[in-house]
C-alpha cells in the first residue's frame, strides 16, 4: 500500500466546489434537525478541508495552472486564500479595455506583496507583465516552487506567446530598506491579496506600499473582512496618503465575488489633491466605500454557484472545526 503521507490530494476549483456546498447544505439542514447523523456530516466536511490537500487547480486566462500549498503550515502564506482568486478573475473580466487590457502592461514592472503561493502574480504576468512576486523568507521555497512549476505549464501549453510576460520571486520582508532598494522601486502596479490579518501589519504595510511607490503608480488590493476593527484601521491608514476606491461587484466575475471580499485600486495622493485615477478607464470604480453595498450582483435563486459553494464550504469548515466529537 502506498503510505497515507504520500497521497498528493489536489482540489480542482472548478468541479469541487458545488460538491463542498452540497455537503455544506446538509450540515446545516442536519444541524437544524439535531439528527444524530450530525457527527458523520461534520467528519465529511473535515475530510475535505484536509491536512492532505497539497495544490489547487486554477484556471488562468485559459491556462490550466496548479498551485501547491500547505495548509498544515504555521504561517498563512502557505495557503492559496480566495481573494487572489477573486482579483486573477476581476483581471480577466475587465482585460477588453481600460487599465488592464494587454496592450497597455505589456512590460509594466509589477511587485506582488505577501505573494504566499503565487496566484495574483499569475495574473498580471499572463497580461504581459515583469512580475516580482515577493514574500517572507519561510515561504520563498513554495513560492518558487509555484513559479517555476507554473511557468513551465505555461511555455508548455503555449511555447510561442509572446505576449506573456515574467514572474520571479524575491524575499521582502516590510519595512526592510535593504530589501525595497534592492528591488529597485518605483514599480508601475503594486498587488497583493489577503495581506493583512493583524493590527501590527499594518504601518508595516503602509510604509512599504509607499517605498515602492511613484506618482504613477497603481495599487491593486484584495482583501477579505475577518476583523471590522482591523479593517476601518486600514482604511483609515490608506486613505491619509491615497485616493481610494472600491471595485463594484458588477465589474468583478460574476461567480469568484463574495460580500465580505473586496478589491480596492488606489494611487498615490499629490499635494493638490488629484488622483492619478484615470476617469476614461476607472469610470465605474469610483464609488466609495461606504456605498459598497449597492453594488452587489443579483444571483440566480435556483443555482448555488461554483464559488458560492466555495464560500459556504469554507464557511462550515469555519462552523464545525471546534467541534469535538464523543
Amino acid at each position: 500500500m502506498v503510505p497515507k503521507d504520500k497521497f498528493e490530494v489536489v482540489f480542482d476549483t472548478s468541479k469541487l466546489f458545488k460538491f463542498l456546498g452540497v455537503l455544506v447544505i446538509l450540515a446545516f439542514g442536519v444541524c437544524s434537525s439535531n439528527s444524530p447523523n450530525f457527527v458523520l456530516v461534520i467528519v465529511f466536511c473535515s475530510r475535505l478541508n484536509s491536512p492532505q490537500t497539497s495544490a489547487v487547480l486554477f484556471e488562468v486566462f485559459g491556462y490550466q495552472l496548479q498551485f501547491m500549498q500547505d495548509p498544515n503550515s504555521k504561517h498563512l502564506g502557505t495557503t492559496v486564500w480566495d481573494a487572489s482568486m477573486v482579483l486573477v478573475k476581476y483581471l480577466e473580466k475587465n482585460c477588453r479595455k481600460g487599465r488592464f487590457c494587454p496592450s497597455k502592461l505589456k512590460g509594466k514592472r509589477v511587485i506582488e506583496l505577501g505573494a504566499g503561493c503565487g496566484v495574483a502574480g499569475f495574473g498580471m504576468a499572463l497580461l504581459g507583465c515583469e512580475v516580482v512576486s515577493t514574500d517572507q523568507v519561510e515561504v520563498l521555497p513554495l513560492l518558487m516552487r509555484n513559479v517555476e512549476r507554473n511557468t513551465s505549464r505555461i511555455m508548455q501549453m503555449n511555447p510561442d506567446a509572446d505576449s506573456i510576460g515574467s514572474i520571479t520571486a524575491a524575499e521582502l520582508s516590510w519595512g526592510n530598506s535593504d530589501h525595497i532598494r534592492a528591488l529597485d522601486p518605483p514599480f508601475d502596479f503594486i498587488i497583493g491579496t489577503d495581506v493583512v490579518y493583524a493590527e501590527h501589519l499594518l504601518e508595516p504595510l503602509l510604509q512599504t506600499m509607499l517605498a515602492l511607490s511613484g506618482p504613477k503608480t497603481t495599487i491593486l488590493i484584495g482583501y477579505e473582512i475577518r476583523s471590522t476593527n482591523v479593517h476601518e484601521q486600514m482604511i483609515q491608514l490608506w486613505k491619509k496618503h491615497f485616493e481610494v476606491k472600491i471595485v463594484p461587484k458588477s465589474k468583478m466575475d460574476i461567480k469568484y465575488q463574495h460580500p465580505s471580499i473586496q478589491l480596492y485600486i488606489m494611487t498615490l495622493k499629490t499635494p493638490e489633491g488629484i488622483t492619478n485615477l484615470d476617469p476614461t478607464t476607472e469610470s465605474d470604480t469610483t464609488e466609495k466605500i461606504e456605498d459598497e453595498a449597492d453594488n452587489d450582483v443579483p444571483k440566480e435563486p435556483q443555482t448555488l454557484s461554483d464559488w458560492e459553494a466555495r464560500r459556504y464550504g469554507s464557511m462550515a469548515a469555519r462552523l464545525l472545526r471546534d467541534i469535538k466529537i464523543t
